[in-house]
C-alpha cells in the first residue's frame, strides 16, 4: 500500500500568548498610554477614561462635584513633582474634561 505524505493529527492549536484568544480592546490600548501636557502649573501626564472604564464616584477638583460611573473623564497627574514620579501618582486627580481644560492654573493639588 503507498504511503500518504499527509499528516493524520489535526495539527496543535498555540496556546499561551501566540494564541487567538479573545480579540484585542482598541479602546482600551488607544487610552491606555498617558498623553503628556505642557502648561503654565507644569508639566501633566493626562490619561482619557472611558465611559466603560469609569466604575467609582470621584469628586472633580475643578468644580467639587462628583463624577458619576459610566461618566467619561480625565486623570491627570504632575509630571514633574518635587517629590518624584510614585508621589505625583499617588496625587493624580479625576476631571471632568470641561473642568480640565478651564482649570485655574493656580491649583496644586
Amino acid at each position: 500500500m503507498p504511503r500518504s505524505n499527509r499528516p493524520r493529527r489535526r495539527p496543535a492549536q498555540p496556546s499561551g500568548k501566540w494564541s487567538r484568544g479573545a480579540e484585542l480592546d482598541l479602546e482600551r490600548a488607544r487610552f491606555g498610554i498617558p498623553e503628556r501636557q505642557s502648561a503654565p502649573d507644569g508639566e501633566w501626564n493626562v490619561r482619557r477614561i472611558t465611559q466603560r472604564n469609569a466604575v467609582k464616584d470621584y469628586s472633580c477638583p475643578g468644580c467639587g462635584l462628583s463624577i458619576a460611573p459610566g461618566v467619561e473623564h480625565v486623570v491627570a497627574w504632575r509630571e514633574d513633582s518635587l517629590f518624584g514620579a510614585e508621589a505625583a501618582l499617588s496625587e493624580r486627580r479625576h476631571w471632568h474634561h470641561h473642568c480640565w481644560k478651564t482649570r485655574s492654573f493656580r491649583y496644586r493639588g
